[in-house]
């Protein structure tokens, strides 16, 4: 039975009791033994796939290479013949080879899994009969919970109790304002949007409290139901596309290499099943095998230094987008600025301080009991008097379609209701402005200095509210159509200041290559005070009325000339970022609302905050532990290491890799015997790509960090043509000076040439790793130790008696003179052609 189907029945028509019968709950709640019983029957509360590979299906992936599998194949055909050693000594090799594939990418998902729990949501539940912090995913139906301001909504629940509730349900109803939620019972057919009764996941509590009995989960659930575009497969990123281009490319030159040698062997009337495992062990040569775990493991220590800078990967291949973003979209609170709304002053009509207008604003703000927001903090923070006997008597809340919140009061002789909101709708609603001596003028001719005022007041960067109030007969109820005809008394100005070094840190993002687009609800003056004291010279601006206007070709040539987005709608967020991105930038995203997940999925990058609730963590790639410019700009730099060293193990795979695959294919045609058995081009293979698995902590340069990365495939394949070339002129070097100067025979010849290919492509990998000149880019420590390693090593090996096995001896000491020259040509000519290349090829100086 799917997960909650027999919950389908409409809860909020039926009484408490009946839903506790529906879920098999009750008032003491759900014990452990319950708990796992639904777990098992219903999985974790979650919208995603919560299945992951056992380390042992991981281990059973290494060899899921069709060409590993057709060795495999072919090595347990050459057993059935009867050669023995060599099917061992195959097997053996590729079980190594993905024993170390497979401990490498296994550590990375261990990681991984332990970078996520860093931010996972918990909520309040019955248990046992006591209240206890649990994982959102181990909410059951039939689960106490216990919700305040705050909190997130774990699955849909009928209230049990509550207390001044209110909810923003905006992902459901479309409506940013808060709902009012109580206990009672709802007819069936009532729509999503009146269930007063109901808590839905994914929404939030606003103010107030509750305790409600959990019915529906995960996927069952409303949430799960609208949410399902969020849950598709994550659209594939620029690095994942490239990833794809590139194997396809080395597939079509492997299978081209595999018909072309064994036709050309089969054709020389040499052993079939030998020139089979021969051409087959050449592809896995080609091939770079552990370039997925190399992704993984670079992409894991990626995120490890990610978290160390307050920065929790939740998507690994978002790394990379993260060192491509260009352009960043970002909200200014928190980000640009402190983040804290403070009252600046509050004036009456004529700008003139008024402790009046002080004490009204914050009757309003203090006896509200719905919507509780940083303003009402910062007004109540801000009034050092006491409450002169005032009692609430209604309120009427705020509301994003209205912009105002309305509190009747009253005492002994006196009933007053005050309104505080935006001043342009404030203004609109108020016939009578009240000057200091208490005379009243007609709003009329008033208006245009009182809105010259807030004008003012904008450009300097306050954030200006209106406040009006009314006087009514004592004991007269006051209903939202009254809000009219009421007495403006002042201003109540609010900022929030930039952050202190936020200019210096757009400056870094600028030097990086990113441009901060800021994307604000205030209006266009306040927005243009901003860009200027942060830094921003003429700062372009366009306003939420303007997109509504403008045609999705014309935002295209717009949006990447703006600086400021502001009075924008919550909608248009996503609209922003899809056309940028359809401009040819990666968009970054910052968001932490309910309605930014779809401006987060959107985004190449969607980035949140541990403390954003739990839609856009869910929707984000990133979340930062603490939100700012410089955490960001750490994030930024670290995942363009992550791709730098990404794509070292692509230019070693795409040059020495290659070239000695092409000379081993090459040698075969004109060799009577075969220039390398294959257990040992699998040998080479191997030892050639240990040093790699120390790539993701080698040194970066500079000034890779200083640009957006790309992937670029043409470059990769001019790399690959021109290094690849070199590697094999320096082998037919080493051939002739084998077959020629010192006159090897077969054994001596595969010894010779296996020596000088894994030493020459474990050193090019020194060179290849940047274009600057080797002795201005050292390698890291570790890759500098795992190559020192295997030179050594293959020195050291012919004379073992394993060598024998490998059908290798040993070799005079002139051999080795001869090589260390061929070797020591090799990196000086790699380090000349480096130079023209980026030089004169790719018009690159460094």
């Amino acid at each position: 039975m799917d997960n909650n189907s027999e919950f389908g029945i409409k809860f909020w028509s039926l009484t408490k009791e009946e839903v506790f019968k529906l879920v098999s709950g009750g008032e003491d709640g759900l014990n452990d033994e319950q708990v796992a019983q639904r777990l098992e029957k219903y999985g974790a509360n979650s919208l995603r796939e919560t299945s992951q590979k056992t380390s042992f299906l991981l281990f059973l992936s290494q060899f899921k290479s069709p060409i590993t599998i057709l060795l495999i194949v072919a090595a347990l055909l050459s057993l059935f013949l009867g050669d023995v050693v060599n099917t061992i000594i195959i097997l053996i090799i590729l079980c190594i080879s993905s024993i170390l594939s497979f401990w490498q990418e296994n550590a990375a998902v261990n990681a991984a899994k332990e970078l996520l729990k860093m931010v996972h949501l918990n909520c309040t539940i019955l248990r046992n009969r006591q209240k206890r912090e649990v994982p959102i995913e181990n909410v059951v139906p039939g689960d106490i919970i216990y919700l305040t301001a705050g909190d997130i909504i774990p699955g849909d629940s009928k209230i049990i109790e509550s207390q001044e509730l209110f909810v923003d349900e905006a992902a459901f109803t479309g409506e940013t304002y808060p709902v009012e939620k109580t206990c009672g019972i709802l007819p069936l057919d009532t729509p999503l949007s009146q269930r007063s009764n109901t808590l839905l996941m994914g929404a939030h509590i606003i103010s107030g409290k509750a305790t409600a009995i959990v019915v529906k989960t995960g996927r069952q659930t409303e949430f799960g139901k609208i949410a399902a575009g969020l849950l598709q497969r994550a659209p594939e990123t620029d690095f994942e596309r490239g990833i794809r281009k590139f194997s396809y490319l080395l597939m079509e030159i492997t299978l081209l290499l595999i018909l072309t040698i064994f036709a050309i062997n089969v054709f020389l009337h040499r052993d079939v099943l030998d020139s089979l495992l021969f051409s087959l062990a050449l592809a896995v040569g080609l091939t770079p095998q552990l370039l997925p775990t190399i992704i993984s493991v670079n992409l894991s220590a990626g995120a490890k230094r990610m978290a160390t800078k307050k920065v929790i990967v939740k998507r690994l291949s978002s790394i990379e987008n993260m060192g491509s973003m260009d352009i960043l979209c970002s909200d200014k609170s928190g980000t640009v600025t402190e983040g804290h709304v403070n009252l600046k002053d509050t004036l009456d009509s004529a700008g003139v301080h008024s402790e009046k207008v002080l004490e009204y604003a914050w009757l309003n703000a203090s006896m509200q009991q719905g919507f509780r927001n940083p303003i009402d903090e910062s007004i109540c923070k801000a009034w050092h008097g006491v409450n002169a006997g005032f009692a609430v008597i209604s309120e009427i809340p705020y509301d994003f379609i209205r912009k105002r919140l309305t509190i009747q009061v009253a005492r002994e002789g006196e009933n007053l209701v005050i309104t505080k909101g935006a001043l342009t709708v404030m203004v609109s609603i108020c016939s009578q402005v009240e000057r200091k001596d208490g005379t009243l003028l007609s709003m009329k001719e008033s208006q245009p200095a009182i809105l010259q005022q807030y004008e003012q007041f904008s450009r300097l960067g306050f954030r200006t509210l209106g406040l009006a109030y009314k006087r009514l007969n004592v004991g007269e109820p006051f209903t939202k159509a009254e809000e009219n005809d009421m007495i403006f008394l002042g201003f109540i100005l609010l900022f929030d200041p930039p952050k202190e070094n936020v200019s210096v840190l757009i400056g870094q993002l600028n030097k990086l290559g990113v441009r901060l687009k800021i994307i604000t609800g205030d209006n266009a003056l306040v927005a243009n005070s901003l860009a200027i004291e942060i830094g921003i010279v003429d700062p372009k601006i366009v306003t939420g009325a303007q997109l509504q206007k403008m045609s999705n070709a014309a935002l295209l040539h717009e949006a990447p000339l703006v600086d400021i987005f502001a009075e924008v709608e919550p909608n248009q967020k996503e609209r922003i970022v899809l056309n940028l991105k359809k401009a040819g930038h990666v968009v970054g995203f910052v968001g932490d609302g309910i309605n930014d997940a779809s401006a987060l999925h959107a985004a190449d990058v969607g980035i949140s905050v541990d403390t954003a609730v739990d839609v856009a963590r869910e929707a984000a790639d990133i979340v930062l532990l603490s939100k700012g410019l410089d955490v960001l700009t750490e994030g930024i730099i670290e995942g363009r290491k992550t791709f730098a060293n990404t794509m070292k193990y692509i230019f070693m795979a795409t040059s020495a890799n290659f070239g000695n695959m092409f000379s081993m294919a090459g040698a075969s045609i004109f060799l009577n015997f075969l220039p390398l058995l294959p257990k040992q081009i699998l040998l080479t293979n191997l030892l050639t790509d240990l040093p790699e698995m120390t790539i993701s902590l080698d040194k970066v340069d500079d000034f890779v960090i200083k640009s957006p990365q790309h992937w670029d495939l043409n470059f990769i394949k001019r790399f690959m043509i021109f290094f690849g070339l070199l590697s094999s002129v320096f082998d037919y070097i080493t051939f002739g000076i084998l077959l020629n100067v010192l006159h090897a025979d077969e054994k001596q010849f595969q010894t010779g040439w296996f020596i000088e290919s894994v030493i020459s492509a474990s050193l090019i990998v020194l060179v290849v790793r940047t274009p600057l000149p080797f002795f201005k880019s050292l390698p890291g420590r570790y890759l500098t130790i795992a190559t020192g390693f295997i030179v050594l090593f293959v020195l050291v090996f012919p004379f073992t008696h394993t060598a024998f096995w490998m059908g290798f001896e040993k070799l005079s000491i002139g051999y080795y003179g001869w090589m260390l020259l061929v070797i020591l040509g090799y990196i000086m000519s790699a380090e000349l052609l480096k130079k023209w290349f980026y030089r004169k090829v790719m018009n690159k100086y460094y």
